[in-house]
């Protein structure tokens, strides 16, 4: 057992055919069990790389033959409504059974003269291209404001102390029925240091001021949602739910 990544539960699922490279067949056993666990505190060798991914997000991912049908058969057995056995009910601490989890995004609202700042998408990003979005990026096991200060400087060569940063809007945001909920935190620096340069040119094709009254298109509806409610004096706002 590889310390850190510990399932409950873990009981024969299914036994699929692995075929290895001079075509020598042999079956393999697929076990189900439960863990509710920080990928990256598992320490893993051999360049292993651990993420949670949603059923509806496999077809983003590079599977191994046959591992995309059976998770999602699995799933579709196993509906995340149900009540979970015994053995795999968090722990004291940990999210209790019927919990949603939130992924959690942190923005940059940085205003200059009445104008805001900007990134054009490039056309061939997997998210937005071609259109303008806020700096933006998850966290990675960190605070949001160390994550913000450590994307402002990675995306576009801004330095920002994250005891600079105050919150100015929250935006709870779910892109479709099904898909996994965001709490998106939108904060404006203090203080802050440097140009806006492209760090990151497969991403970003260039950063620009725009007035707040009138931003480009396309545009990300989420930043455009967030802007229009810090002129407004709103704290919050809701996207994509439906009412």
């Amino acid at each position: 057992m590889v310390p850190g990544l510990e399932p409950v539960g873990l009981t024969p699922y299914a036994v699929e055919e692995a075929t290895s490279i001079d075509g020598l067949a042999v079956p393999v056993v697929a076990y189900a069990g439960c863990w509710n666990g920080d990928p990256d505190a598992v320490d893993l060798h051999e360049g292993v790389l651990l993420k949670w991914f949603t059923v509806d997000t496999l077809d983003r991912v590079q599977l191994s033959r046959g591992l995309g049908g059976l998770i999602r058969r699995h799933a579709a057995e196993h509906p995340a409504v149900e009540e979970p056995p015994a053995a795999a009910r968090p722990l004291p601490g940990e999210a209790p059974a019927g919990t949603v989890l939130h992924v959690v995004g942190v923005h940059l609202h940085l205003e200059r003269d009445g104008k805001v700042l900007l990134g054009l998408r490039h056309p061939d990003s997997a998210y937005a291209g071609g259109s303008w979005h806020a700096l933006a990026g998850h966290l990675e096991g960190e605070a949001a404001t160390a994550g913000l200060a450590r994307e402002a400087f990675e995306e576009a060569g801004l330095f920002i102390d994250p005891a600079d940063l105050e919150l100015v809007h929250t935006v709870h945001t779910v892109d479709r029925p099904g898909a996994r909920p965001r709490i998106q935190l939108f904060f404006r620096p203090r203080h802050w240091e440097g140009t806006p340069e492209e760090r990151e040119p497969d991403r970003c094709l260039a950063w620009e001021w725009w007035d707040a009254k009138d931003l480009p298109e396309p545009m990300v509806p989420l930043p455009r949602v967030a802007i229009e409610g810090i002129r407004a004096g709103r704290s919050y706002s809701e996207l994509g739910w439906e009412r």
